[in-house]
């Protein structure tokens, strides 16, 4: 009798945790949902991340709150999503730095891979080569040819030591056979602020936080690492046209949830950031951001595992050649 009575018992704890299981998934979301940028409010992670954020909030019917965790390059806001529990409550929108290049770079108190679950691809875009107001060359050969002359004088703006713009400067420096010193800043939106201030020569920035200041004309674009033109800005030439050709770097961004998430929770967020990223008002603030949105096949969380994986390893050769590492 003992025995019989414990199975029953044991029966029914099972099926109340498959009902429970089953009606987690069912009623998530049932509160709000933090999406951690891991970049000061205004760069271009950021900028992607509020562009999307309103679309999801009407599709998961819940308030999506953007917190910005900054610090170390994107390290901290990624390591907290990192430990958080894995209940789709707490997400990074992270992008290239974050889940690829720091990977690298620092030493990490969590794997960029292994702790994390792939939501989806969210857009990509080139970089743009801009410089301060002040500077007389009036393309891109000419500032070439000046910083060929200059050795060691121009100093380049970087969102942190092994971001992409710090990335793209030392890939610059070597395509062009010069030096240059660097400003490291904690995000891109304030090593523009200084770029714009003309505190800074020079930088390798994402469109979404440039675009707003060239066609300000506080800053100089002198060209688009792509093979095309950005549509948001077709007078920008590209590095091709612009004297320094096949020099293509794209920086792209993502949302991943703690590793550990239900793959029912992981499905309906993919499904929300598919039904923003169809959204027509959606595609096109981010087109006038100059990024691409991903093709359909490209929106799913296997697409961005297999994505994220042949990013690591095509930069973390490069990374470790350059010496890049954080003291």
């Amino acid at each position: 009798m003992t025995t019989r009575r414990a199975f029953l018992l044991s029966s029914l704890a099972i099926a109340a945790g498959l009902h429970g299981t089953r009606a987690f998934a069912q009623v998530y979301p049932s509160r709000p949902i933090t999406l951690v940028v891991p970049f000061p409010a205004g760069g271009p992670t950021d900028t992607i991340a509020r562009v999307i954020s309103q679309r999801l909030s009407e599709s998961l019917a819940q308030p999506v709150v953007i917190e910005n965790v900054t610090g170390a390059g994107g390290t901290i806001g990624a390591g907290r999503v990192a430990r958080a529990a894995p209940d789709g409550y707490t997400l990074c929108v992270g992008f290239l730095g974050t889940h690829v290049l720091n990977g690298a770079v620092y030493a990490l108190q969590y794997d960029v891979v292994k702790d994390f679950e792939p939501v989806a691809l969210l857009a990509s875009n080139p970089q743009l080569i801009v410089a301060k107001k002040a500077t007389p060359a009036k393309d891109l050969n000419e500032l070439i040819a000046w910083m060929r002359a200059n050795p060691g004088t121009a100093v380049q703006g970087a969102a942190g030591i092994g971001s992409p713009s710090h990335v793209s400067g030392e890939y610059f420096g070597r395509a062009i056979g010069t030096t240059f010193r660097y400003a490291q800043y904690r995000g891109a939106a304030p090593a523009m602020q200084d770029l714009v201030g003309g505190h800074v020569d020079l930088m390798f920035d994402q469109p979404p936080n440039s675009l707003p200041h060239v066609r300000s004309g506080d800053i100089k674009a002198y060209a688009v690492t792509a093979k095309t033109r950005l549509l948001s800005a077709p007078d920008i030439p590209t590095v091709d046209e612009a004297g320094l050709p096949g020099f293509y770097i794209s920086v792209w961004s993502g949302m991943w949830a703690p590793k550990g998430t239900p793959q029912s929770v992981v499905s309906k967020l993919n499904a929300a950031v598919v039904d923003a990223l169809a959204d027509q008002a959606v595609q096109r603030r981010l087109t006038d951001l100059g990024q691409d949105v991903p093709a359909r096949d490209q929106q799913t969380p296997a697409a961005l595992a297999a994505f994220q994986a042949a990013e690591i390893e095509k930069w973390w050769p490069i990374i470790k050649a350059a010496g890049i590492k954080t003291p």
